[in-house]
């Protein structure tokens, strides 16, 4: 099999990334549609000189690409799919890049006979230039048509990620643990900082003070299964250390510092009985937790 032809739509951090991913791997690149061709601008030495370049203005150009991709923001995926149908000059491979959506967004292309999937990369990318350094050891969620997954499997291997699929109905789903594990984990760190500033300590430092012990805690993670990698006074079930916590945030934090706290605590209340913690001290905690979660109720 040749090289394969690949045209991207919406050029943003992921769209700019996947180009100069796929142009590194061997991909042809025709076209890169673009909105406000700021990115486009910035990666395009990073191109063959054969690749078009279009902003998106009523219409898309004709594409006659092996491969379209879709990496524009999830609301905008189906309008696109829409207005590109007339434009495929083949029947191409149609991949979008969303999280959330799954590949029915792409419904209005598989009904004309062509091949449709998602692939989403399951890794933080914030700029393009970077970010294509990123998808080598990446995980990619892919769903959709038969053929459209092994060309994307095919397409994953070759940027050196890994890739696993669902069924397509769990896409949101997927993609909420996505979310608990990335974004709500930069939540979370951002408390911590919160309640570090209540002991009088910079947030600048607060962080950088934090940055070692979760880096630790990632490490732990790579080894042992969650129960075993649970460290803390939960983990040691100390129902004493747990109560002067309760009672400190109850005095310098908000609400929503104490609940997230307690709601937090009740999993890894489940985690340490998991780990073999003693049944009365777990009973214990258990009804401290639960004390502490009615106050707040």
């Amino acid at each position: 099999m040749g090289m394969q032809s690949v045209s991207i739509i919406g050029v943003g951090r992921v769209g700019g990334a996947l180009a100069i991913a796929l142009a590194r791997s061997g991909y042809g690149i025709d076209y890169l549609v673009h909105r406000d061709g700021l990115t486009a601008k910035n990666i395009s030495h990073l191109l063959p000189a054969t690749t078009k370049f279009v902003a998106w203005a009523s219409q898309s150009p004709d594409l006659d690409s092996d491969i379209v991709f879709i990496a524009t923001a999830d609301p905008d995926i189906a309008h696109v799919a829409a207005e590109i149908r007339d434009r495929l000059r083949r029947r191409s491979v149609v991949l979008h890049t969303s999280g959330s959506l799954s590949s029915a967004s792409l419904s209005v292309l598989a009904d004309a006979g062509h091949f449709t999937a998602s692939m989403h990369p399951l890794v933080s990318i914030s700029d393009a230039i970077s970010g294509a350094d990123n998808f080598s050891n990446a995980f990619f969620c892919i769903e959709g048509n038969e053929t459209a997954v092994s060309t994307a499997r095919a397409i994953v291997e070759s940027l050196g990620g890994r890739a696993f699929s669902i069924d397509s109905a769990k896409k949101p789903l997927y993609h909420a643990a996505a979310v608990m594990a990335c974004g709500h984990l930069v939540a979370l760190v951002d408390i911590a900082i919160e309640m570090l500033s209540k002991c009088g300590i910079e947030k600048g430092v607060g962080k950088e003070i934090l940055l070692p012990l979760i880096s630790s805690t990632i490490e732990n993670l790579e080894t042992r299964s969650p129960a075993q990698a649970l460290t803390g006074s939960f983990a040691r079930l100390d129902a004493e250390a747990i109560a002067r916590h309760l009672s400190a945030i109850g005095r310098d934090m908000t609400d929503q510092v104490k609940d997230a706290y307690v709601l937090l605590g009740e999993r890894s209340i489940e985690l340490a009985a998991l780990n073999g913690g003693n049944a009365a001290d777990v009973q214990v905690v258990r009804d401290l937790i639960s004390m502490a979660k009615r106050k707040s109720g």
